[in-house]
């Protein structure tokens, strides 16, 4: 069966030319410094990104916790949204792997300003944790994208104390395409910055790190300690130099797509669509109908071959990518109005 999977832009699979880039692609010892498809990645994502540095690295976790353990030292706290990815999805690494404090911060947008970001850092007092690091997100996991004047105050508010800022950048190609910019001029309001490979991209793997040469030095080391020195790793970094030089310009077409099946699903009886929040590639919505099971409808929807999750919070999620297109949006829309009635 081919399935048409609204789980996450994660899910996106190697393209031929990506397969075919891989199959011969020139490898060495990247441990070693001599992998040349790592060392061209490199140097390609640290330009994209207006960066003197980068590291290839397996997964955006990693990234993120890489460079956490890069900027902090042990009983720092890391100020951050509520609903950061390293607070929700990241196992509290953040505490095992740095030994650090979150200090998340409730945020009706999930975005942070310098307002809140001047109040949170912590005076110099034998009480408190000293504030080590900032930590924002663009795009954000709610679908949204963070203005960059934003940003801009963000970056000086933490800069004026001393601190520097991380970029949760996993989509950051996204953003770019969604605030008419390059993923340069965002990734200027941050001191590093981790974006995903494997995120709407089609790369099967990795992410990158990137910042001043001498961060990504000291990088290295942590991505070692980490168990992240990888071998023979130009297969997969292969497929990143496709995802950044030909699929992140395309990301665009994965919003327009979204808006339309948000478009779609607005109509369909019952289903509420928060469309304020349709800015990327996602689609968050809810479902009240009578009689609906909202337990039973990834069940419902995986026999029609359509993979989604379960709903979180009351709400339900679709992500376009690209093996998502109007086609297969119209089979989902046909599928859940025989669902709903």
């Amino acid at each position: 069966m081919q399935w048409i999977d609204l789980r996450s832009d994660t899910v996106t699979q190697p393209t031929q030319e990506m397969r075919a880039a891989m199959a011969n692609a020139p490898v060495g010892d990247d441990v070693y410094g001599d992998d040349p498809t790592v060392l061209a990645l490199e140097r390609l994502a640290a330009e994209t990104m207006g960066k003197e540095a980068a590291m290839f690295v397996p997964s955006g976790t990693m990234g993120n916790q890489v460079s956490i353990m890069t900027h902090t030292r042990r009983g720092d706290e890391v100020l951050c949204s509520d609903n950061a990815h390293i607070v929700i999805h990241e196992v509290g690494a953040t505490a095992v792997l740095s030994g650090v404090c979150l200090r998340t911060l409730r945020i009706d947008d999930d975005q942070l300003t310098a307002e809140l970001v001047e109040r949170a850092i912590r005076p110099d007092d034998i009480h408190m944790p000293p504030t080590g690091l900032v930590e924002i997100e663009n795009a954000l996991s709610n679908g949204t994208v963070m203005p960059l004047w934003k940003m801009k105050q963000v970056y000086e508010a933490a800069h004026r104390h001393g601190v520097s800022v991380h970029l949760d950048g996993a989509r950051i190609f996204n953003a770019a395409a969604a605030l008419g910019v390059q993923a340069k001029d965002i990734a200027q309001y941050a001191d590093s910055v981790m974006f995903c490979l494997s995120k709407g991209l089609c790369a099967p793997v990795g992410s990158m790190v990137c910042g001043s040469a001498a961060f990504i030095a000291r990088a290295r080391k942590n991505r070692k300690i980490l168990g992240g020195g990888m071998r023979q790793c130009g297969i997969l970094a292969a497929a990143g130099i496709l995802a950044i030089e030909k699929m992140a310009g395309r990301v665009r077409e994965d919003h327009e797509n979204a808006l339309y099946f948000a478009q779609k699903l607005a109509a369909l009886p019952g289903v509420q669509v928060a469309m304020e929040t349709v800015q990327i590639n996602m689609i968050f919505f809810a479902i009240d109908k009578e009689g609906f099971d909202a337990e039973g409808f990834p069940a419902a929807m995986k026999e029609k071959g359509i993979l989604i999750n379960g709903q979180e919070d009351g709400q339900f999620r679709f992500v376009t990518h690209y093996w998502v297109g109007k086609e297969q949006i119209d089979q989902v829309i046909e599928a859940m109005a025989q669902l709903l009635g």
